[in-house]
């Protein structure tokens, strides 16, 4: 009896529309057919096979990759220098480099991608810096080349603190007498951090990695309001891609785009349960 509401809710406002929209990625139903849904007609796997054909598609797809296969290992990296280094130090000085890695972590990311927007404009802060070098100034958000890193950045620049305290978290539970005997046995500093730091923190990496992979491959908002997919889709995501034919009117293949995103998802999660867990 308690957990009716809960179940009721959660099966209104979940459930069916996951199964909705999986029924409606078999379709090619638009926006027009909203009026007659019984005229829908079944097409099978074929928005599923048209997906894999559109070229724009295909390019969010590599975009998406690329965000991801580049991203995630650079902001575990940085995050697990920065836990390295704050595990080590002491006093207050230490308390506040916490809260400022993790700050931009807590802060709307629609706020944060409108700020890093004025930020990267050629006549932004970033450019005015590079001028004091002499250096010449890029035009961030617009140039082919360099649009989809500058949103690695930003990425970056606002997950890295929720790693950095998840992994602080993982260190500072491993016993100090597996250091001391490592150290007994002659273990520097690097020998101790991957043979004993690194094996011990598999199930934190692995909390961290999936968490992280979950996020990057949905990257929207910082696309919409910096770049909006552009230069010439060179910052184009799935989630972008399903959000314009949702726009347009294309549920059926929106709905399709989405459950190929969704099993992006569960394969690369799976494969970093495989090549992360915990070895017996």
């Amino acid at each position: 009896m308690f957990c009716i509401p809960f179940v009721a809710v959660f099966a209104a406002f979940m459930l069916m529309p996951i199964g909705g929209s999986f029924a409606m990625s078999f379709t090619d139903i638009t926006a027009r057919d909203l009026q007659t849904p019984f005229a829908v007609a079944f097409v099978g796997i074929d928005q599923y096979v048209s997906l894999l054909t559109d070229p724009r598609f295909l390019t969010a797809l590599s975009v998406t990759g690329m965000f991801v296969v580049v991203g995630i290992p650079l902001t575990m990296a940085v995050a697990l220098a920065l836990a390295v280094g704050l595990n080590t130090g002491q006093g207050k000085i230490i308390t506040i480099l916490r809260v400022g890695y993790y700050a931009p972590a807590v802060t709307s990311i629609v706020a944060v991608s409108v700020a890093w927007k004025y930020i990267l404009q050629p006549d932004g802060l970033l450019n005015a810096a590079l001028g004091v070098f002499g250096l010449p100034a890029v035009n961030w958000l617009n140039d082919p080349v360099w649009a989809l890193p500058s949103l690695i950045m930003l990425a970056l620049w606002r997950n890295v603190g929720t790693l950095m305290v998840i992994f602080l978290a993982g260190l500072q539970s491993i016993p100090r007498e597996m250091f001391e005997a490592a150290t007994m046995d002659g273990a520097g500093a690097w020998r101790r951090f991957f043979s004993v730091t690194l094996p011990t923190l598999r199930p934190t990496l692995l909390l961290g990695a999936v968490l992280i992979s979950v996020g990057y491959l949905q990257f929207f908002e910082e696309a919409f309001v910096m770049t909006g997919g552009g230069p010439l889709d060179r910052t184009l995501s799935i989630a972008f891609y399903t959000y314009q034919q949702f726009g347009v009117g294309l549920y059926g293949r929106a709905s399709a785009a989405s459950y190929i995103l969704f099993l992006l998802v569960a394969l690369l999660s799976l494969l970093q349960f495989r090549l992360l867990r915990t070895k017996e």
